[in-house]
């Protein structure tokens, strides 16, 4: 992913604005909400389309202690950055980069015995032991083990390579279905087998250094699961898990992107005509059209076509026609700004523009889809990069 600093005036065809200010403020508010447990920021996917290396600098900056990555790949990435501490990664297959992730000092989830007899062979062949967490299935039916004889058996073999100085086991982790969901029944029947896990692995000697099962809503909303750490991605980026727990403010959280483009072409068009393929859009009368020069390559979903929103000169216009790879078309109702001119798509809605929530629900999407799938055609432009105060 492509990275500039740059004033906001920068003539980009299109710029997603990351107010790195914002992130640190944000990560200092989840801070706030599990005072009792460390912090893993996450940054997987690009930082949810934030920009990894940048996002993780700011978290750790302030306050951080964790970082997390689905692939080994993206974790090793970080490590090739500099990055310091505690990084871990879950998403695993067979034949991945063991033995360069012990090397890198990374910590690896392992969920079932292939998992745990490659990475004890990679330790062996590292001479050093390796840092294994062990995930445990308590519902979300994924990855990691399921309890009973298959959770045994796990923690039986992890043990017996631990007592010969290949790994140490140092977590005991899950993940949460409906954490999003308040009052959903499987939280807490997902908490209950989780500390019954937790006890039968303690009881048969392993000593974890970290337990974990709380996501971003249940660090928002679940105090019971902090544990001794929590994994906090969407909210870091200052974007609510789920409109029903509430919006970002309502737990202190701030938008980190802001995605914006310059105006390509205003022009005058007459009453009856079609725009963009398949004349889904017919102008009612004479009118102007603006051209947006961000489309579905950019990661503009097709699906919000005729419902996006667009703040263009303090007014908020919607997507006309269809959203096409390249660009999209707004009526602006005779109003005619310059070429040039920003088209803000969404932001933290500060300045009356749309947020990423106005357009996951335009496309039938989540707000997590929105922000993680702007492109790389579509620079990051950092902002307020120097730590405050």
């Amino acid at each position: 992913m492509s990275e500039r600093t740059a004033p906001r005036t920068a003539p980009l065809r299109a710029r997603a604005e990351i107010d790195l200010a914002a992130l640190r403020a944000n990560v200092r508010a989840l801070r706030a909400h599990a005072p009792g447990a460390a912090v893993m920021t996450v940054v997987k996917s690009e930082a949810y389309g934030h920009g990894a290396v940048p996002c993780a600098r700011a978290a750790l900056a302030a306050g951080a202690t964790w970082l997390g990555t689905a692939t080994p790949e993206e974790a090793l990435a970080l490590r090739a950055a500099g990055l310091p501490g505690r990084i871990m990664c879950w998403l695993w297959t067979p034949g991945g980069p063991w033995r360069e992730a012990v090397e890198a000092d990374l910590d690896v989830s392992v969920s079932g015995m292939w998992a745990l007899r490659e990475v004890t062979e990679a330790a062996r062949h590292a001479d050093r032991p390796a840092r294994v967490q062990l995930k445990a299935d308590t519902g979300l039916g994924r990855n990691g083990c399921q309890p009973g004889d298959d959770w045994a058996a796990l923690v039986r073999e992890a043990r017996r390579a631990e007592a010969e100085g290949l790994l140490r086991v140092t977590g005991l982790w899950s993940h949460f279905a409906c954490a999003d969901e308040p009052g959903h029944p499987s939280i807490a029947a997902q908490l209950g087998l989780f500390r019954e896990m937790v006890a039968y692995a303690e009881a048969q000697g392993v000593r974890p250094e970290v337990r974990h099962i709380a996501n971003s809503p249940a660090t928002l909303t679940l105090p019971g699961s902090h544990f001794d750490l929590v994994r906090t991605g969407i909210a870091t980026y200052g974007i609510s898990p789920s409109p029903e727990l509430g919006v970002p403010a309502d737990f202190g959280l701030r938008p980190v992107m802001t995605l914006s483009a310059s105006m390509a072409l205003v022009k005058r068009v007459p009453g009856g005509h079609g725009v963009s393929y398949g004349h889904h859009y017919i102008t009612p009368g004479e009118t102007t059209l603006g051209l947006v020069p961000l489309g579905y390559a950019d990661g503009v979903p097709r699906h919000a076509s005729s419902a996006g929103p667009v703040l263009v000169e303090g007014k908020w216009r919607t997507v006309a026609g269809r959203v096409a790879m390249d660009q999209f078309v707004v009526d602006l109702g005779g109003d005619e700004p310059a070429p040039g001119a920003e088209a803000i798509l969404f932001g933290p809605g500060d300045r009356g523009e749309p947020t990423a929530e106005d357009w996951a629900q335009a496309a039938g999407t989540i707000a997590y889809e929105i922000v993680t799938r702007i492109g790389t055609r579509v620079p990051r432009v950092y902002v307020n990069e120097e730590q405050d105060g």
